[in-house]
């Protein structure tokens, strides 16, 4: 997520209940892929915010996994192309498309595989979200919309995976990205109000791995406002500001608190290999 000037944000809106959102997308599109390829969606899987209790209108997309009854054609994949093309725009139908073969294997090396991120579909590059992280998720909280109970799925989460990748993540990704904030803000008045995502991605995200990493499961980005609070309180406020801002209150954000969000990160990532990088 790169830096840039204060953008639009859509904030709470009149949506009965969290249940009712997810109900409608997932039923919505089921009925689009039942009639355009019948038998093909096996299970469907509410995983991410939605299942972790934390799911915010306005902010979150409701994320899935989704096991197939056979590997998809090419006429498969132009049909899905069409649904998800078809979905609402708000908030984003994302997913993992798992072929029977790999609903076996729980695959954790990012191989390109069918799947949805900001409600657009894509089959021409590698899945970020084939990770251990995905996995325990749904091993632990994944809520069944259509197909056996989770228990059932023989989902396995290998933790030394899980381990190595949330340790590579904090520095491969998360201290990679705010390596550029200084060049990127550079000349800006520390008092600019900056894009109101950036504060809370970087001060929330590495907070979960982090928790990951000292106690095996997961957490809400809330939760990971408080738990980052207790870990580094120089940054509680930051912290408590961006839950705030992803629970729809009024919260601006200055090039002063990226910098501070930047820091954070180097702080988080460099306490999590400290104490369990051997």
């Amino acid at each position: 997520m790169s830096i840039s000037a204060p953008r639009g944000r859509s904030g709470p809106r009149p949506v009965a209940t969290v249940a009712r959102v997810v109900e409608e997308l997932t039923r919505g599109y089921l009925q689009a892929v039942d009639q355009a390829l019948p038998g093909y969606v096996r299970s469907l899987y509410v995983v991410g915010s939605a299942a972790l209790g934390a799911w915010q209108p306005g902010v979150s997309d409701v994320d899935t996994v989704i096991v197939t009854w056979r590997p998809a054609s090419p006429d498969d994949l132009a049909q899905l192309a069409k649904i998800h093309a078809e979905m609402p725009r708000s908030p984003h139908f994302d997913g993992v498309y798992l072929e029977p073969a790999l609903a076996q294997s729980w695959p954790t090396d990012r191989r390109p595989v069918p799947f949805v991120v900001n409600g657009e579909f894509r089959t021409d590059k590698p899945c970020g979200e084939l990770t251990p992280v995905l996995w325990l998720t749904l091993q632990r909280y994944g809520i069944p919309v259509r197909g056996p109970a989770v228990a059932e799925l023989g989902v396995r989460v290998d933790p030394e995976q899980l381990h190595r990748y949330n340790l590579d993540n904090l520095r491969e990704y998360w201290q990679s990205s705010v390596a550029t904030f200084p060049s990127e803000l550079a000349g800006v008045a520390p008092d600019a109000v900056m894009d109101g995502k950036i504060v809370p991605w970087f001060v929330l995200g590495p907070a979960r791995l982090h928790y990951t990493l000292a106690h095996g499961d997961i957490i809400s980005k809330a939760a990971a406002g408080e738990y980052l609070a207790r870990l580094f309180p120089e940054y509680a406020d930051l912290a408590h500001r961006a839950v705030r801002w992803r629970a729809g209150q009024a919260e601006r954000f200055t090039a002063a608190d990226v910098v501070a969000a930047g820091n954070s990160v180097n702080a988080v990532a460099d306490d999590a290999w400290r104490r369990f990088g051997n």
